[in-house]
């Protein structure tokens, strides 16, 4: 019914996936392996987004990258529309995916999970992801391994406790700092740990 009423099935899936993941930024190829659609129908459907002002490209290492652009005039229903959990990102309440939520679920227990880096091309925290909790390190490593076969490309991770990450956070740790104030993708929050900065 949705492809109906915005007229492609690609477009559809392009706009659930830029509204699911609103601080991270895409490559065409990256694209249609996530969607699952055919490059020229993911070009095509691309440039109408752009021409819209839905999303925005920038050309990084010679690759075009694309993000949805936040500061839309219909960024906030669009969301609600597309982000489908998500939705509650825009009100500042950051959760994960269906998938992520299991996958993270089985790591222990998971305060903060964030992607950043080359997840979000904001390499100011220097990682590119950031797990708080009482995680299986075993299981985390697992996931790490997992998650750099599907995006194709190492990934910098740290992992500390609730106790840790607090009093970093206290103290004002320059890495932590450096953390909260990057371009981020929040999976779970569950104490509002990033709603205290």
């Amino acid at each position: 019914m949705i492809e109906q009423l915005f007229g492609s099935k690609t477009r559809v899936k392009l706009l659930q996936l830029f509204y699911s993941n609103p601080n991270r930024s895409f490559y065409v190829r990256e694209i249609t392996r996530k969607i699952d659609e055919q490059i020229n129908s993911v070009r095509r459907e691309l440039s109408n987004l752009l021409n819209i002002g839905i999303i925005v490209s920038d050309n990084n290492n010679n690759k075009l990258y694309y993000e949805v652009n936040q500061s839309y005039d219909f960024y906030e229903p669009l969301a609600a529309i597309f982000g489908g959990e998500n939705k509650q990102q825009v009100a500042a309440q950051p959760i994960a995916d269906a998938d992520h939520k299991d996958e993270l679920r089985a790591l222990g227990r998971v305060d903060l999970a964030l992607y950043t880096g080359q997840f979000t091309r904001d390499e100011s925290a220097g990682i590119d992801a950031l797990f708080v909790g009482d995680i299986n390190a075993h299981a985390l490593q697992k996931y790490i391994t997992d998650l750099e076969a599907k995006e194709g490309k190492e990934i910098r991770y740290t992992l500390m406790s609730m106790d840790d990450f607090k009093y970093r956070q206290q103290v004002k740790d320059r890495f932590i700092n450096n953390v909260i104030d990057a371009k981020k993708q929040i999976l779970v929050d569950t104490q509002g740990l990033l709603s205290e900065k």
